[in-house]
């Protein structure tokens, strides 16, 4: 059996970067996510990693574009207001197809708004991650254990597609602590070959060219084109979810991260009580499993959606179940975090109103 450890998450976090083969870290401090930077800048020298603290936000995130371009298996780290600095670099690293890590530990907003957990950004990371026509993966943990599997798979998966990935937490995923394990280090780990990278040529191949910048507007039209072709790939392939009592439910809730935790008490709860709620978590916000809440919608009575903001996630959803039934929102936000109460009679309402038993 595995070792198991206490740790909170956002060490778990970058430990299991580090078991990932990470070796290049740039970030900037910022509450609720400081600890994972504190943990690489004592971890990274002992394993010949680098570190390093940038000026800027903006300057680590350019930093990360440079290492990936050599190949390297890198990694950024900030909270809300970091990720919105960081926004022109990760637009940059899409347009130049290079993979990275890049994690937000979100905080309520906006401006600096406060250090509590929050789910704020799902617009930001889902829809405008930075400028253009692009997508970056993002994976929402709902667990510390989760937070260390995801991050293996994540850099996987940007190395696979040659694109950014994001892994979506929030300050409670980030400060708590629970048990975990990490993968199995018995197997040596290998990772992919990348002939793309910018390592030189020794005069044997043409050189590689890494940009974004195509002045012919037909050449960044094919290159977007392409990047979209991809795309459609990972939407077939990368979505993941789960599901809990979907089966019989009258209503659906639909909750990510530290939230959906919080729903499946009150769909326990709800159970006991003789009521039918069911609960699809989203592990990918993008792709997002749009097939499963479409198909999910031709036998409920409606969706729930429950988010700690104001309602973003919520339009994915409507989009998904395309007026097959109602969906509802409910949430809190700058920085609070709903109890299962809450949850359970907001259920409840939505229920009233859909024609359903309370």
């Amino acid at each position: 059996m595995s070792q198991q450890y206490m740790m909170k998450g956002n060490e778990a976090l970058a430990e299991a970067a580090l078991r990932a083969g990470c070796r290049y870290f740039f970030g900037y401090p910022i509450t609720p996510q400081t600890e994972l930077s504190a943990y690489m800048s004592k971890r990274m020298p002992k394993i010949g990693g680098t570190f390093l603290q940038a000026e800027s936000e903006i300057a680590a995130i350019n930093m990360v574009l440079g290492a990936s371009s050599v190949g390297a298996r890198v990694m950024t780290s900030s909270s809300s207001p970091g990720i919105s600095l960081k926004t022109e670099g990760i637009s940059y690293i899409a347009g130049s197809d290079l993979p990275c890590l890049i994690v937000n530990v979100q905080r309520g907003g906006p401006g600096l708004g406060g250090i509590q957990p929050s789910q704020a950004d799902y617009y930001q990371a889902t829809k405008a991650p930075g400028h253009g026509d692009l997508h970056i993966l993002v994976f929402a943990p709902a667990s510390i254990q989760e937070i260390v599997d995801l991050t293996g798979r994540a850099f996987d998966k940007a190395d696979h597609y040659r694109m950014p990935a994001m892994l979506l937490a929030d300050g409670a995923l980030g400060q708590m602590m629970e048990p975990i394990s990490f993968p199995d280090e018995s197997e040596e780990m290998k990772l992919p070959e990348k002939p793309w990278a910018a390592t030189g040529t020794e005069g044997k191949r043409k050189p590689n060219i890494i940009n974004s910048l195509y002045l012919n507007p037909n050449k960044l039209e094919d290159s977007v084109r392409a990047r979209f072709e991809r795309y459609e790939t990972i939407r077939k392939n990368e979505v993941l979810y789960e599901e809990m009592m979907t089966e019989d439910a009258d209503l659906v809730l639909v909750a990510y991260g530290i939230t959906s935790r919080i729903c499946k008490t009150a769909v326990k709860k709800a159970r006991a009580e003789g009521i039918k709620l069911g609960l699809i978590r989203p592990v990918t916000l993008w792709p997002f499993p749009e097939e499963v809440i479409s198909r999910t919608a031709e036998h409920v009575k409606a969706f729930l959606s429950v988010e700690m903001s104001m309602g973003q996630m919520v339009d994915d959803v409507r989009l998904a179940v395309n007026g097959k039934c109602p969906v509802r929102f409910f949430g809190r936000t700058g920085g609070v975090i709903p109890t299962p109460d809450e949850v359970f009679d907001a259920a409840k309402d939505v229920l009233a109103s859909a024609g359903g038993d309370k």
